[in-house]
């Protein structure tokens, strides 16, 4: 396989024909995290649907024809930003953050991903507060990230 680039990654506006790839980069994701609880590719694809792309804004990012990564907003918050384990620490989370424009900013991170927190730490977020994840979503320990400005 041949191994792109960051500048040839295509930062573009998600459409409803991505659902399918965006499910599946959340899926990777998702399954890199030791604790994460299952979910069946069905569900993925119908929370993508009817949640993400239904209600959020969101910005995929794309290489060689694939989608390699995303991020979903909404007003100031990052509800989903996920790339691709095959292609993290090549500058694309980076890149989707950048392109999101948020200069105020939140969002809920698991503690359990300790990659992830480092990279919204070194983007100038803050934590604000810890759960133990009783009223998480996901009922895992999550971080409430914070960015004022950049």
């Amino acid at each position: 396989m041949t191994v792109d680039h960051p500048e040839t990654i295509a930062l573009r506006r998600a459409a409803a024909p991505d659902a399918a790839a965006i499910a599946q980069v959340l899926r990777r994701s998702l399954d890199s995290l030791q604790e994460q609880p299952c979910r069946s590719a069905e569900e993925d694809l119908a929370f993508v649907r009817e949640a993400v792309l239904a209600h959020r804004t969101v910005t995929v990012a794309q290489a060689s024809g694939s989608i390699v990564g995303f991020i979903a907003t909404h007003g100031a918050w990052i509800d989903l930003l996920y790339v691709d384990p095959k292609w993290t620490g090549r500058g694309i989370g980076s890149r989707l953050l950048a392109a999101a424009n948020l200069p105020q900013a939140k969002l809920y991170c698991f503690r359990s991903n300790r990659r992830a927190c480092r990279f919204y730490e070194r983007h100038g977020f803050r934590a604000q507060a810890h759960s133990g994840g009783a009223g998480a979503r996901q009922g895992l320990p999550d971080v409430l990230y914070v960015r004022t400005s950049r």
